[in-house]
């Protein structure tokens, strides 16, 4: 082959690359309209709706990473927090939500990253080893139902019109009960042991924070009995007229404890 045809076939192909990367880069310059802030958050919605959780997940993450300050990321940063709960996802949901709120204090939906995160310590399920002892949930230390608690108390007395105020406020009920259970059971644990002062504590803090609960009934029982043992009678019998008044029927006086000296042993 001439150098005169090599030089043209190099030419050629030559040519035909230019062409090619000029075509890329027309395609290129196409992508921004097709991944606009619009798009991303349509297509996320999309999978949402679609109960496709991870990739809606993937598509809010990518939105609110390119286009932070936009309208379409400050809704998809309220959308993935359900996504990420629906997703099973309860750490980033609650992370999720609390970032919401503290960029978004006056949002007109703030009422929904509070009950969602109220609803992820609210479903916390118990551990293996829990299930597998059938263990009451009512003697477990209930720090994630406290957090439940003051999340929906924030829906139910800051957003009283707020469409998850009711549901809220229902879950409030269930949670200030298992919250008063557990009380009594410390309560009455300290009983056993004669740490009456303690018992007496535990049990008023019942009474004062869970009217209402079913378990009051107890807490003032063991009110009247640990104060009887204390020899604080104005206490007692302040405990036992409450709990005549409330429940009727009367608590057997407890007999008191005998303080001996400790050097007698007799």
């Amino acid at each position: 082959m001439s150098l005169s045809g090599k030089f043209a076939r190099g030419s050629v192909l030559a040519l035909c690359v230019v062409l090619l990367a000029t075509a890329g880069c027309a395609h290129r310059r196409k992508d921004p309209t097709k991944s606009s802030p619009e798009v991303l958050y349509k297509k996320a919605h999309q999978s949402l709706m679609s109960y496709d959780f991870q990739a809606s997940i993937k598509g809010y993450e990518q939105l609110t990473a390119r286009f932070p300050f936009t309208d379409q990321a400050r809704q998809a940063r309220l959308d993935l927090i359900y996504a990420y709960y629906r997703a099973g996802e309860g750490e980033s949901a609650t992370d999720a939500a609390e970032t919401f709120i503290r960029e978004n204090p006056t949002h007109p939906r703030v009422d929904y990253a509070y009950y969602v995160k109220g609803l992820v310590d609210f479903e916390r399920q118990p551990n293996a080893l829990e299930k597998l002892f059938h263990v009451d949930l009512s003697q477990r230390p209930p720090s994630t139902a406290r957090k439940a608690f003051s999340a929906f108390r924030t829906v139910v007395e800051q957003y009283p019109k707020s469409a998850y105020a009711h549901d809220a406020q229902q879950r409030m009920v269930y949670l200030r009960n298992r919250l008063a259970s557990y009380e009594v059971h410390v309560a009455r644990y300290y009983m056993k042991r004669g740490a009456y002062v303690a018992a007496a504590q535990r049990a008023q803090n019942c009474v004062d924070n869970f009217d209402g609960a079913p378990a009051v009934k107890e807490a003032l029982q063991i009110m009247v009995q640990a104060d009887d043992r204390l020899n604080l009678k104005e206490l007692a019998d302040k405990a036992r007229a409450v709990y005549e008044l409330n429940y009727g029927g009367e608590i057997r006086q407890a007999q008191a404890e005998i303080k001996r000296p400790w050097w007698r042993v007799w």
